[in-house]
Formats: C-alpha cells, structure tokens, sequence
C-alpha cells in the first residue's frame, strides 16, 4: 500500500497567492491522474468557492478536529475529475480558541486523518492554511510531510518566510512532527517586465538554493479571474500562461515527491 504524501501550504503573510497555488496545483495533480484531496483550513474559506462549493454551516472539518464525527464525511467531490476537497466555513474561527483548551491541541488534526491516510484513498493531500502561524496552521505542519510556501515577487518576500521555517525545525527538533519537511518555495506573481519580480526571484534563489521551484508563477488576470467563476485556472483558461505554469510546477511536485518516495507511482492521465 503507498502512503499518502499529505503538504501543508503555507505562508502567514495573505496575498501570496497561496489558495490559487493550493487549488491549482490540486486541479493539475489531479489531471495528472493522482487522487487528490484539498482540505480548506482557512476559515475565509476561498479554496472552497475556488472549486465552486458554497460556504455552508458544519461542512468543514471543525467538529473533526474537536472529535466530533469523521473527517472523511465532510468530503465533497469537486466538478473537476479525481480532485475532493473538505470545504471551510466561517466557524471554523471557533477552532482556534477550542483546540488551544483541548488535549493534544497540535495533533488533533493528525488523530483526525490519520483514518483516511490509513485508506489510501488519496495519493496527495493538500492543505490550504490560514494566513497565519495560530494553532490550526500547526496542525496542519504536525499532520503534513512537506511544507509547500508560496511566496509572491515583492520587496519584502523573504519576510517572515524565516519564521515559517523556524516553526518546522521547531516541530521536528521537539518530536511533534520529526519527519516533516520543505518541499520547496514557489514563486508567485512574477511580473517579467519589471526588473524587482527578477530581483526578488534570484535573491530567494541564493537563499533557498534548490528548494526553490524552477517553475514561476506569472501575475495574470486571467489566474485572479479563475475563482470567481469557481473552477481552476486549467479549467477556466487551459491555454492562458497561468495554467501553463501551474501545470509545469505539478510536475516538478511530482518529480520531488516521487523522488523521496519511490514506491508512488502516478495512476494513467484519465481520458478526456
């Protein structure tokens, strides 16, 4: 049986483009033939109207992560083929509060998991956390092997992004979560035509050194225009530089994922 390879995307800076990389990476891994499931953890909940889901009371994992019920019920299926997610709702605030009371606080959503990881149901999950480094983006480090961080073209992209790194060598030095990793830092909102989005990109590079994808995701109307209209970039405008990039950088997951574990071999690409 292969394990399920679990990736917490984060950065606690907003507007990096996390939820259009964790919902467009989901869409291309998923038209890449893996068995894909997003889980929304931030309760603004914009991955779930990304994948066109409303927003509706108790569909979101925060009775699971209090004990109450199974993860597994709150999945829906996506319109789009081989890809799940678990929705957000506003509620889920309340959860920051009632895990930080509770016993096992950082592994509630790993005791909440671990059932459908046990399945093999999926072949990749991946969490959208919320911007920030509260108790339910720790969860989701102490459940995840990787740490994916998107991290936009500006001036002040390498704030912050030392903390996040801080907290998961934190995690893995105390035993709350020894085996995770970074998987790598993407660059997002890569405006060619300015001389920082190249500035920026090269100084992470030096910083980073391989752990930053080769793949740059540019900064196009047509990826912010995607959610509104609920679905992915690749379904909304498969041939726009958007789908394009984000297709290359599921490769490049898939090619470091398969790379630490060899045994995960990815299913046929389904028919159209």
């Amino acid at each position: 049986m292969l394990k399920t390879q679990i990736i917490a995307v984060a950065n606690q800076k907003g507007g990096v483009g996390k939820t259009t990389t964790t919902v467009n990476l989901s869409a291309c891994l998923a038209a890449e033939g893996w068995r894909v499931l997003l889980v929304d953890l931030d309760s603004q909940a914009n991955a779930t109207s990304g994948l066109g889901l409303d927003k509706e009371e108790g569909a979101s994992a925060y009775r699971p992560l209090l004990g109450e019920g199974n993860l597994a019920d709150k999945i829906k299926t996506s319109s789009f083929r081989g890809l799940d997610i678990i929705p957000s709702e506003v509620d889920l605030c309340g959860a920051e509060i009632e895990l930080a009371q509770s016993d096992r606080h950082l592994h509630r959503f790993k005791d909440a998991l671990e059932p459908l990881i046990r399945s093999a149901r999926y072949d990749v999950v991946l969490i959208d956390c919320p911007p920030s480094l509260a108790v339910i983006t720790l969860n989701a480090f102490c459940a995840a092997d990787y740490l994916l961080v998107p991290l936009q073209c500006e001036y002040y992209a390498l704030e912050g992004i030392a903390m996040l790194t801080r907290v998961m060598n934190q995690l893995k030095e105390s035993g709350a979560n020894a085996d995770i990793d970074l998987l790598g830092v993407v660059m997002t909102m890569f405006d060619a035509r300015t001389r920082l989005s190249h500035q920026v990109v090269e100084e992470v590079r030096g910083f980073f050194g391989d752990k930053v994808f080769d793949t740059v995701i540019p900064r196009t109307t047509r990826l912010a225009e995607a959610p509104s209209h609920g679905k992915p970039i690749i379904e909304y405008d498969p041939y726009s530089a958007g789908a394009a990039a984000y297709e290359v950088l599921a490769l490049e997951v898939k090619s470091k994922l398969q790379m630490h574990s060899p045994g995960i071999v990815p299913q046929e690409v389904p028919p159209q």
